[in-house]
């Protein structure tokens, strides 16, 4: 008999001490924030998926919703809006209604790290949703993965090694029948400094889309 998939984490998760010892300061400061887990955003039947590393601080594990809230929601949805996977208006507090077509956003650590940076135990700890949230989705042929730090992981819960797909903008890879493209993150460090354009951005769901439908 096959086990039940668990996809997505109970909101009191217990995994990592160091993320529920973080929750629990936000909560005590923000009690009006979701502060828990960020859970999956998107159509149930998606073939794409689109992998961050995990919440910020002020973004999903404020709102409950992957990249609402903070400044790397704005491109990303719009982005998405413009390739045809998103419709709907965006408001950075999730009062929206906005819905994901064909696509679905999910973060290799559900819960938001101190400085934005989880430890590998916790990649680690977290990775057993993220198997469940690929097997999931049963039409699933594409993964856009944003940051090296969630190609490493999305690789690994493939069971390869991180350097199964080079890293870098734009590299892409054919893994365990996905097609994985990676971007740099649409942050706002990598925005501001132009290290990621709005085209190039773009550009990575322009060929999330012709692999779709090739």
């Amino acid at each position: 008999m096959s086990r039940a998939l668990n996809p997505e984490p109970a909101r009191d998760c217990p995994l990592c001490p160091r993320l529920v010892a973080y929750r629990a300061e936000n909560a005590r400061q923000n009690p009006d924030w979701w502060n828990g887990p960020a859970p999956s955003f998107g159509d149930p039947n998606a073939r794409l998926l689109v992998a961050g590393l995990a919440p910020g601080r002020t973004g999903a594990n404020r709102t409950g919703r992957p990249f609402t809230g903070d400044h790397a929601g704005w491109l990303l949805y719009a982005t998405l809006r413009k390739m045809g996977f998103a419709q709907g208006d965006y408001d950075p507090n999730g009062d929206d209604d906005l819905r994901l077509v064909d696509c679905m956003i999910t973060n290799a650590v559900r819960c938001a790290p101190p400085q934005n940076k989880p430890t590998t135990d916790e990649e680690n700890t977290c990775r057993p949703f993220l198997i469940d949230r690929l097997t999931a989705l049963p039409r699933l042929k594409v993964i856009v993965t944003l940051g090296d730090v969630s190609r490493r992981s999305i690789l690994r819960t493939l069971g390869k090694p991180a350097s199964a797909i080079p890293p870098g903008h734009g590299m892409e890879g054919k893994v365990g029948g996905y097609t994985i493209i990676n971007s740099y993150h649409c942050s706002r460090l990598n925005t501001n400094t132009g290290r990621l354009t709005a085209e190039m951005f773009e550009d990575i769901f322009r060929r999330a889309r012709a692999a779709l439908e090739a």
